[in-house]
């Protein structure tokens, strides 16, 4: 077990090789917080990001989101509704570049 980006690993065990704290998935660079939107797919989630974006010609911001697949581990296992913290890894997939490294509550 071991600390990743100042987190402790949480106490229970798995045997994912995909994990950051049980495996040997090493994560740089972004950490973004969002909102579980899905978790139907196995050991993925969809993260939702909600950002401001400035329109110049109209001098105003309007609200946009971004949706990121995410991989879960199962010592993690967020679920939806949950605030989550995800960070950059190796591409996993065709769609997941992110890990799943913290509930973050309610």
């Amino acid at each position: 077990m071991r600390s990743v980006l100042g987190r402790k690993a949480p106490e229970s065990p798995c045997s994912d090789p995909r994990c950051p704290f049980h495996g040997n998935l090493s994560v740089r660079g972004g950490v973004l917080e969002g909102i579980v939107v899905s978790d139907k797919r196995s050991k993925t989630v969809t993260v939702e990001i909600p950002r401001v974006h400035r329109v110049e010609k109209y001098e105003r911001f309007e609200k946009r989101t971004s949706r990121i697949h995410a991989h879960n581990p199962p010592c993690i296992s967020a679920r939806a509704g949950e605030r989550v913290k995800i960070a950059e890894c190796r591409r996993l997939s065709k769609t997941k570049a992110f890990v799943v490294i913290g509930k973050e509550g309610g």
